[in-house]
């Protein structure tokens, strides 16, 4: 984080013209399993990842809101009196929407209240488009600056709905809590069982580091994004499926019920179903074999868990089931695409003796199929969001 934090600092003051008051980071995550069930009051298990976004911020004299990124030219100005959904765009809809999301907890907490402009400068590590939710680690960076600039008091778990308020509210994406919660909080050599309805979050180690294990991300560099319409329309198939089938949320089934769904449901919309019901199912028994056996043991649930998503969600690319198989074929323990889907990135579980082999083998496979060079590296579970000394 040295680096960065360093970085972050130095942009800041290029670009404003002061010292900043403070700097915050959040991470990357990396789904271990459990896609699509966060929207559908499910469960998951991400992780925090070691690469950041940091935001170093100033408090403003007046009422303007200035934000800057490294990733991008110019600096984006906005009245605070201006902050709303429909005056954000482009990349800055991601700052200033945790901004607009957190003026509106701040008028809710302390009715009447003026809430002074801020500078912000982001610069980050996570790439971008990959699968590692590179927008969740802004929000949480961002709102955690915030929450302690504007004195506001609020916990994570609200922080992490502050994140999801900006993306579902002024970016358009229909993402669920699950990449917030891991980005705020993640801890070092756990994953989080995040229970998406209740909010209830439980660590549980994962004994990687010790069982002799990596956890290799394979970066197609087929870039996604969330607000793009498949993702939307997976998700109106998932609520259109839980109202025919009498619940309110595809949480409430269980693979007892696939039989009534497939009667009940159109093909599409059953094959929807069936994966959220039983991606729920392998997010508990991944869980459940980490306790019992330990990390070598959970191989089967991330490959049954990418079947799912390329045969029933659909949202699965060439180049991620190449990765996928060729990880497998290599030797990993268990291989699965991770994130939201439609480009970004696989996972592969694999021994360290095996990790090298199976990075160039992949490589390899992806040379003879013509397609872009994929980025392979490995990531450890980590600290989550917080303040930079």
């Amino acid at each position: 984080m040295t680096d960065l934090a360093q970085r972050s600092r130095a942009f800041f003051t290029s670009q404003f013209g002061y010292a900043p008051e403070g700097l915050w980071s959040a991470p990357g995550r990396v789904n271990l399993i459990g896609e699509h069930t966060d929207y559908n009051d499910g469960f998951a298990f991400p992780l925090a990842i070691g690469m950041r976004t940091a935001v170093a911020a100033g408090i403003r004299p007046d009422r303007l809101l200035r934000v800057t990124s490294d990733s991008f030219p110019g600096v984006v100005e906005l009245d605070f009196e201006a902050l709303t959904p429909e005056n954000l765009q482009g990349w800055a809809a991601y700052p200033l929407g945790v901004a607009w999301a957190m003026s509106r907890a701040a008028a809710e907490r302390r009715p009447g209240t003026s809430l002074p402009g801020l500078d912000l400068a982001l610069s980050s590590e996570v790439p971008a488009g990959a699968g590692l939710s590179s927008s969740a680690a802004l929000e949480c960076a961002v709102a955690l600056a915030l929450n302690e600039l504007w004195g506001l008091g609020l916990a994570r778990p609200e922080l992490a709905r502050i994140g999801q308020l900006a993306e579902n509210g002024v970016v358009g994406a229909p993402t669920g809590i699950m990449d917030q919660s891991a980005s705020l909080l993640g801890e070092p050599d756990h994953g989080i069982l995040l229970d998406c309805r209740s909010l209830h979050t439980e660590t549980v180690p994962l004994g990687f580091a010790s069982g002799g294990l990596s956890l290799l991300v394979i970066d197609t560099r087929t870039s996604h994004s969330h607000a793009d319409g498949g993702y939307a329309s997976r998700r109106r198939a998932c609520e259109a499926g839980a109202s025919a089938l009498g619940v309110e949320a595809l949480r409430d089934l269980g693979p007892e019920d696939l039989p009534r769904a497939a009667a009940v449901l159109d093909r599409e919309t059953f094959r929807r179903v069936r994966h959220v019901i039983t991606e729920n199912q392998r997010v508990l028994d991944t869980v459940a074999a980490l306790r019992a056996e330990g990390p070598g043991a959970i191989g089967p649930f991330l490959d049954a868990s990418h079947v799912s998503m390329r045969d029933d969600f659909e949202i699965s690319t060439p180049e991620l089931d190449l990765a996928v198989s060729s990880a497998q074929q290599l030797g990993a323990i268990g291989a699965r695409m991770t994130g939201g889907g439609f480009g970004g990135a696989a996972i592969a579980l694999v021994r360290n003796a095996d990790a090298g082999s199976v990075t160039e083998g992949v490589a390899r496979a992806f040379a003879r199929a013509g397609f872009t060079a994929p980025n392979i590296f490995p990531v450890t579970a980590a600290e989550g969001a917080r303040r930079e000394p």
